[in-house]
């Protein structure tokens, strides 16, 4: 048998695919099961995976725009103006912390971007959507869910490394 060897092209594929997928389900999921699993920041979370494994902030910038437009258009979640404002703070992820990564420790790094990323969700749906519905989520929980999955990152970072 011969031993066939994946490029790292396969390799982002096929985890891009995955994650993709895995955007398009947690929508589905949250409606089955009656659960808000919004709460949680999935989108983030898929993202900060992407950069985890993937190690390229460019590949995650391209799940930053597939991943939220894939779950618009397959399962309607989330709406289209909500899509953009999504696309915009998941590009800023992405963006930033492949700037500070190389200049930041891991933790300041993410916890950064992704602030940073909620103040531009926020602006653009200012913006995009009417204020009154601005906050969706309570604060404490969306700074629980930046702190989790920063934190988490933060800690596989360093293992996978």
């Amino acid at each position: 048998m011969t031993e066939v060897k994946s490029t790292p092209i396969v390799k982002f594929a096929l985890l891009d695919m995955v994650l993709v997928s895995m955007a398009c389900l947690v929508p589905a999921a949250s409606h089955l099961f009656a659960v808000p699993l919004y709460v949680a920041n999935p989108m983030l979370a898929l993202l900060l995976a992407a950069l985890l494994l993937g190690r390229d902030w460019k590949n995650a910038l391209v799940l930053a725009v597939l991943m939220p437009l894939a779950s618009c258009l397959l399962t309607g979640m989330p709406a289209a103006p909500k899509m953009v404002c999504m696309v915009a703070e998941l590009a800023t992820v992405a963006v930033l912390f492949g700037a500070l990564s190389r200049r930041w420790k891991v933790l300041p790094a993410v916890l950064v971007s992704v602030l940073a990323a909620k103040g531009v969700y926020y602006a653009l749906k200012a913006v995009v959507l009417a204020p009154a519905v601005l906050v969706g989520t309570e604060w404490w929980l969306q700074l629980a869910a930046v702190v989790l999955w920063g934190g988490l990152f933060a800690m596989l970072y360093k293992r996978v490394k």
